[in-house]
C-alpha cells in the first residue's frame, strides 16, 4: 500500500483503514496512527488515553465477542488474524457483520457498542489496540458466542480447533442480547 486510505464499512462508524509500510533491508516501518493525516481523510476524533497489546503464540487463538464501552484503533505489530466486527448497538444495523483479515499494513476503527473479535492466522500474532477511555474493572461490556450460527461468520479455523478461553465458550448468542432489547 503506497497511500494511507480510510475507508466506510456497511457499520456505521467501523473504519478500515490501509496504512503505508515504509520497507528496506531492516525491515519495515509505519505510522500506526498519525491522527493529523488520519482527520484529514474523515477520521472522527478519537482522543488515545491507553494503549494495549496482547500477544498470541498460536495459530488458531481466538478471542471475542466483545463489545467494550470505548472506541477502538486496531493495528498488528506482527503476524495476520482474522478479525469478525458485529454490531451490538440498538437500530437497523443491529446484528450486521463485517469481516476483515488484518496484518501490519491496515487498521479497522471500531465505534463503542460494536463487538469485536479475532482469530490468528499465523502464529505469534502481536494485537495492538488504542481506546479512548481507560480500563476499569467495573466497565460494562456486552458479549455473544463468536461461533452463534445466526452472526454467519465465517471463522478461517472452525469452532473444534479454535483455542478459546472458557469465558468466551459461555457468552450467549446474539438471540439472547436482542431478546433483552439491545
Amino acid at each position: 500500500m503506497t497511500d494511507l486510505r480510510v475507508s466506510q464499512t456497511s457499520i456505521p462508524g467501523l473504519l478500515h483503514i490501509d496504512l503505508v509500510l515504509h520497507h528496506d533491508g531492516r525491515g519495515w516501518f509505519k505510522e500506526s496512527f498519525q491522527r493529523a493525516k488520519l482527520e484529514a481523510l474523515g477520521f472522527p476524533p478519537f482522543e488515545i488515553v491507553q494503549s494495549n497489546v496482547s500477544y498470541n503464540a498460536e495459530v488458531g487463538v481466538t478471542r471475542g465477542i466483545h463489545a467494550e464501552p470505548w472506541d477502538k484503533f486496531i493495528s498488528l505489530a506482527h503476524g495476520r488474524a482474522f478479525a469478525a466486527i458485529v454490531d451490538l448497538r440498538a437500530g437497523e444495523s443491529f446484528g450486521r457483520v463485517e469481516t476483515f483479515e488484518l496484518h501490519p499494513g491496515n487498521a479497522i476503527f471500531v465505534p463503542h457498542g460494536c463487538g469485536n473479535s479475532y482469530q490468528t492466522l499465523t502464529p505469534d500474532v502481536v494485537y495492538s489496540y488504542l481506546v479512548n477511555e481507560h480500563w476499569t474493572p467495573d466497565a460494562r461490556y456486552t458479549l455473544i458466542q463468536a461461533f452463534d450460527p445466526a452472526l454467519g461468520i465465517e471463522w478461517p479455523i472452525g469452532e473444534d480447533k479454535a483455542i478459546r478461553s472458557d469465558k468466551d465458550r459461555g457468552h450467549p448468542p446474539l438471540s439472547a442480547l436482542a431478546a433483552t432489547g439491545a
